[in-house]
């Protein structure tokens, strides 16, 4: 079955390994387990794991077990390393109800075309890391929840609150509607973000390596660069919003602390 085809089969996809699996059945994860298959010898260091999770529910997911040369057999080729889950989307969430109200502080990722899964894991990973309220994704940004995404986001796209932008809604349109400063991280930049001043409510835009944002957005927002060696002006997009996001949170955090 191809992964793309699991989200037309009443919303479904796939979590494997380990790290995965104990962040989904910790509670923490936003989505729920529709079923499980673990090689036998996986069960033992997830037994506990299991019955905790089965006791908070009224009808726990079923836990299948097939050894790996059943499953090569049935496949044709080694399908997986002895964990593996099927999980359930649920109701796909809005922008606007992820996003602290104005005039609460709010930190915000905007992904803009991002097609590569690894980047956009990475960049879960660190929305979670330096404590970003919400991920945003535009049309073109693939979708967090495919399994290699999940395994690089180390599980926070299980536990990140993540929204798609409504159909025909732009960037700063909704930056505008939801009170927040939308900023466009590009080389070109005009502010340096070691310059940046404290903003209690942030929209963070970050697009896809090479092209980069739409120069419409640019023009739009504020622009911000990471200041680097001369001669060179080129980051990872996961690197690059992680340096961003550490620089924006802090600040926001201190305003939090200041207004208690």
């Amino acid at each position: 079955m191809r992964e793309r085809d699991l989200v037309g089969r009443a919303g479904r996809f796939i979590v494997e390994g380990e790290v995965t699996l104990r962040l989904m059945l910790s509670g923490q994860a936003r989505f729920q387990a529709e079923s499980i298959l673990l090689a036998p010898e996986r069960l033992p260091g997830l037994a506990e794991a299991l019955a905790a999770h089965a006791a908070r529910l009224p009808a726990p997911p079923p836990v299948y077990l097939a050894a790996r040369p059943v499953m090569s057999a049935v496949t044709g080729f080694p399908i997986h390393r002895g964990v593996l889950a099927v999980g359930l989307r649920g109701a796909e969430p809005c922008a606007a109800g992820l996003v602290p109200p104005d005039p609460a502080p709010a930190l915000v990722l905007g992904l803009c075309g991002l097609t590569n899964h690894d980047n956009v894991g990475g960049l879960f990973r660190n929305a979670a890391a330096f404590g970003a309220d919400a991920v945003l994704l535009d049309a073109a940004t693939c979708d967090p929840l495919y399994r290699k995404a999940i395994r690089v986001s180390a599980g926070a796209a299980l536990t990140v609150p993540f929204a798609r932008l409504e159909p025909g809604e732009g960037w700063l349109a909704l930056a505008a509607r939801l009170g927040l400063t939308p900023l466009a991280l590009s080389p070109g930049g005009a502010e340096a973000l070691s310059d940046l001043p404290a903003l209690p409510r942030a929209l963070l835009l970050l697009g896809t390596e090479g092209p980069g944002l739409p120069a419409e957005t640019i023009a739009r927002a504020r622009g911000v660069r990471i200041p680097m060696a001369l001669g060179f002006d080129s980051l990872n997009v996961a690197t690059a919003g992680a340096i961003a996001l550490h620089h924006l949170r802090a600040p926001s955090a201190q305003v939090a602390r200041d207004k208690e």
